[in-house]
């Protein structure tokens, strides 16, 4: 048995698109306080008298737009990637996890404990940092393994958001698709509340405070989700030669009445048409694999309002999901740390 181990993380799915089961998802979702991180008693307030109510009936249509005989996308594209990982080792075992839902962090952490794992890598698959996304894994990860399994030692991937390699498996998996005529390439991410970036700048003095501060180089940018999105947006416009009036940014899947990053993404398709971006291209690369977000809110809504608003073509580039040089790159950085 290997004493070595490589940890996939990713955000999760429901068990089923059932109400019940989406629902139970949400909660457990949006009761992390590092996604919802008001005081408890306000976000118990508004999850259960405001978001549960409704939501999980909407979402759980959704999923059932995508849902395929295998389960949910997430879940069995993530199940693939640890297959077709762990074909690339003898010596080091694969084990997969999801922050909410199952298969489920603790899960995880007893299994590696059983089978005798000394030495522990964690790779949270999320390119750029944000609180809401990678923090939490690593914290909930680390929990765990104080909890129940402090002889394990464990080391974990930082964000690769501009990683010359993960770029290269980005560009490769979007190149046939970037072939086609387009008129311009959307970088759509997912968007988070404006003040989880003021909150992530520990020097406050930075963000919000310079000016055009994403692009001010500074050491607060290791915990900004929206320089590291721009610096993958223009990592990847370099090594496929975009020219800068082909691509543009915005951010998408807000949630409630705050500020959250923009340019808002649903708004952006809808006012491109009459821009003259009659043929759009859309790549997400917030996310490794496809989920609902990129499913149903890009592939499925955000082609609607496009073309509604009197767009010609529209094309959603899938995730990395089972890319090759994705592989590739976790087994380097896997070897790299065990």
């Amino acid at each position: 048995m290997p004493e070595k181990a490589v940890l996939l993380v990713n955000l999760g799915s429901p068990d089923s698109p059932s109400v019940a089961d989406v629902r139970r998802y949400l909660r457990e979702f949006l009761s992390d306080d590092r996604v919802i991180d008001a005081p408890k008693l306000i976000q118990q307030f508004v999850l259960n008298c405001f978001i549960l109510p409704k939501r999980p009936k909407q979402s759980a249509e959704a999923y059932s737009s995508i849902w395929t005989d295998e389960g949910s996308p997430l879940i069995v594209t993530s199940k693939n990637l640890q297959k077709l990982l762990q074909e690339r080792f003898d010596d080091v075992h694969v084990e997969l996890a999801m922050r909410y839902g199952n298969p489920s962090i603790p899960n995880a952490i007893a299994n590696l404990k059983s089978q005798g794992i000394k030495k522990l890598f964690v790779i949270p698959l999320y390119p750029h940092y944000a609180m809401s996304s990678y923090e939490t894994v690593v914290v909930r990860v680390q929990e765990e393994l104080t909890r129940n399994a402090p002889e394990i030692e464990a080391a974990t991937l930082q964000p690769f958001y501009q990683d010359p390699e993960y770029i290269d498996a980005l560009y490769d998996s979007a190149t046939k698709y970037l072939e086609e005529d387009y008129d311009l390439l959307l970088f759509s991410y997912h968007g988070i509340p404006v003040r989880h970036l003021t909150k992530a700048d520990s020097s406050k003095a930075h963000c919000q405070v310079v000016d055009d501060c994403c692009r001010v180089c500074s050491p607060v940018h290791s915990t900004c989700y929206k320089a590291q999105t721009i610096a993958t947006t223009e990592a990847f416009v370099k090594r496929a030669g975009i020219p800068a009036n082909k691509y543009a940014i915005s951010f998408q899947s807000r949630l409630g009445r705050e500020p959250w990053l923009e340019p808002y993404t649903d708004e952006t398709l809808k006012g491109l048409p009459a821009k003259g971006i009659k043929r759009l291209a859309i790549i997400t690369p917030a996310f490794v694999s496809d989920c609902l977000e990129t499913l149903e809110e890009i592939a499925v809504e955000g082609k609607e309002i496009f073309l509604e608003a009197g767009g010609e073509s529209f094309t959603a580039i899938p995730c990395l999901n089972e890319n090759r040089q994705w592989i590739s790159f976790l087994e380097r950085k896997t070897r790299e740390a065990l």
